[in-house]
């Protein structure tokens, strides 16, 4: 068994080292850096704790460009050093994808459009479940695309609406020239279930939000719901493709293949804010799944995989492993997602006989787990390794190792960044190393890291972007800490607050780059004057059109009961809500007291409403938009 671990470590040693070897010629080809989805740059060697501070031979850290782009940036930019544009010569490229389907090529250090294309006409929101506003007007790429630096190409999925019909296109791109390298695919799936019936893939549905991956040399994507809506139709679905060809795998994961619920109501997908399935050594994919039917009897670790932590073999046949909570039902019953954070897999530790995971969801809990083996000790105390509050998690956590061989986890719960040394030994742990003061932002609790270093661990940089300021114009900031602030500052807009900025700041070559609304923001080092910001205009947000005698409420859960709900209006009123038009045309996400909720529906006497749709809305009033 000991011999067994050991080659296991040095395997994962090897692919974590191919990952992020990357750094050293500075390309940053997948979300979060790597494979282990670590969001660990160890090559930076500009951006060092007291350059990013104090600056050096008088330049400052700060904004050097602005870049204006067609639509929101939901999905992580990418780079690559030395690349050969068509037409424009070589340059370090930053490759940034928007909601309005068009993938930019721009100079990493001027912001120079040096090629674009667009992949076709955005999904509307007028066109997606109940009008599910957790994203922006459009969508169109919101996943994280993927390099393949060997081949240079990019994989990326489109969200395409034509003759009335979406549907979701995987391509596969040369990075010189845009163009296809083979025919692009339509994604489609299909999966059996328990009653033997066949389950089929539909876009018109499904949310495609999950970084993709590429490993085994396969490309992965995860999907997910719209707003939770049309959940009797909807259930999470991680599919593969070989490379270079675009053929499917034979096989596919599907996460709940239950016949029946007792509300119809399925999902267990997989979304984890944007990040990005992960990959270990052996080729193994590992994510979480988000929630299940809300009575919270549905769970089942091989017909419905909600609310944990998965382990599934790289030809998509064979769950390895699962964890799953022990509140499980009862985040079930609360909307509590385990699946609202990424799971990232810790490169290997020093005389340690497994490898680790750690990752954490709605309910502010995270877990420290083996990551051989999910369930190992499926029962008792011995079932994971740890468990730390860390604060609300619309996040993922990050990883570096320090110049004395310690590895440290940082993590981005709640409002502040927290940082834990990795503990080998006969009883693994984290223990906290400090916590930092808290990062502005009236979203969904969580936000986004990565960690900059150089010359084998030294000067640690954590860099983040927070949630949008309703304060401050619906803005999101850059910052920089090691254990105290270094830097802040204003990086990009958030006008469409419904949905969560999951944004990452990419670190590489002396610049950080964080992609927003319809800007791409580039921060280094320089001695001129930084460009005035200037927000883009602020649009006018669409909203699906009301039926007439509609109405479109925001407010906060005072009450459940059964199918009525007290909510308290922004004016402090209350309205009581009959959501059972809803839930009967699944157009209903669980609503949970304490916490915020948008009804559309019409007036049936003085403050009683029933509701055809019930979505979730942030906690926070100036996240909301006006009632109509």
């Amino acid at each position: 068994m000991m011999r067994a671990a050991a080659f296991a470590l040095l395997a994962a040693a090897a692919l974590f080292a191919a990952n992020t070897a990357q750094s050293a010629g500075v390309n940053v080809t997948t979300y979060h850096y790597d494979n282990m989805r670590t969001g660990w740059n160890q090559n930076e060697a500009v951006l060092t704790q007291n350059n990013v501070l104090r600056g050096s031979g008088g330049q400052r850290f700060k904004l050097t460009k602005l870049v204006a782009l067609d639509d929101q940036v939901d999905s992580q930019p990418l780079f690559m050093s030395g690349e050969t544009i068509v037409n424009k010569g070589v340059h370090d490229v930053v490759y940034v994808a928007t909601e309005g389907n068009t993938l930019y090529a721009l100079d990493a250090a001027t912001g120079e459009v040096l090629h674009k294309r667009n992949f076709g006409p955005p999904v509307s929101i007028d066109n997606v479940p109940g009008g599910c506003n957790n994203n922006g007007a459009n969508i169109g790429i919101m996943s994280t695309p993927v390099i393949d630096a060997a081949n240079n190409t990019m994989y990326l999925i489109a969200y395409v609406f034509t003759n009335g019909t979406s549907k979701y296109a995987l391509h596969v791109i040369d990075l010189s020239t845009m163009q296809d390298v083979v025919k692009a695919v339509n994604v489609s799936g299909a999966s059996r279930l328990t009653n033997g019936h066949i389950f089929k893939f539909n876009d018109s549905v499904a949310r495609q939000r999950a970084a993709l991956l590429l490993a085994n040399g396969n490309v992965y994507a995860g999907f997910t719901s719209f707003c939770d809506f049309d959940a009797d139709q909807v259930r999470g679905w991680v599919l593969g493709w070989k490379t270079g060809t675009l053929a499917p795998l034979p096989a596919n994961d599907l996460t709940n293949r239950l016949a029946t619920s007792p509300d119809n109501f399925f999902l267990s997908t997989v979304w984890m804010s944007g990040y990005g399935p992960a990959s270990n050594a052996a080729g193994d994919l590992f994510f979480i799944t988000g929630n299940s039917d809300y009575s919270g009897t549905t769970l089942d670790p091989v017909n419905n995989i909600a609310e944990s932590a998965v382990q599934l073999s790289a030809d998509l046949t064979t769950v390895k492993s699962v964890f799953t909570p022990d509140n499980a039902v009862g985040l079930e019953q609360e909307d509590g997602d385990f699946g609202s954070g990424g799971l990232m897999l810790i490169p290997p530790q020093p005389s340690q006989r497994s490898n680790f995971a750690v990752g954490a969801g709605k309910d502010g809990t995270m877990y420290f787990l083996n990551a051989d083996n999910l369930n190992n000790n499926t029962t008792g105390a011995g079932r994971i390794l740890g468990s730390y509050g860390i604060g609300g998690c619309w996040c993922g956590p990050s990883y570096y190792m320090d110049k004395n061989g310690h590895g440290h986890v940082v993590s981005s719960g709640g409002g502040s960044i927290g940082q834990w040394l990795v503990r080998g030994g006969a009883h693994p742990s984290l223990t906290n190393e400090f916590n930092t003061t808290g990062i502005s932002g009236d979203q969904a609790p969580g936000f986004f890291t990565s960690v900059s270093t150089h010359d084998g661990g030294q000067d640690p940089v954590i860099w983040a972007v927070s949630h949008p300021d309703s304060g401050n114009g619906n803005s999101v900031s850059l910052y920089a800490f090691s254990n105290k602030q270094l830097f802040t500052a204003v990086a990009g807009s958030w006008p469409n607050t419904g949905g969560d900025a999951n944004l990452v700041p990419v670190v590489a070559n002396g610049h950080v780059y964080v992609a927003s609304y319809q800007t791409l923001a580039i921060f280094g080092m320089s001695s001129a004057p930084s460009p005035a910001f200037e927000m883009p205009p602020a649009p006018v947000v669409h909203r699906v059109a009301l039926a007439p005698g509609q109405h479109e409420i925001f407010g906060m859960v005072r009450s459940v009961s059964g199918s009525t709900i007290t909510v308290a209006k922004r004016d402090g009123t209350m309205l009581t809500v009959d959501t059972s038009p809803a839930e009967k045309n699944k157009l209903f996400a669980e609503p949970t007291v304490g916490h915020g909720v948008l009804v559309r529906g019409k007036y049936t006497a003085m403050n009683q409403m029933a509701a055809d749709v019930v979505m979730h809305a942030k906690d926070h009033a100036g996240m909301w938009q006006a009632d109509r």
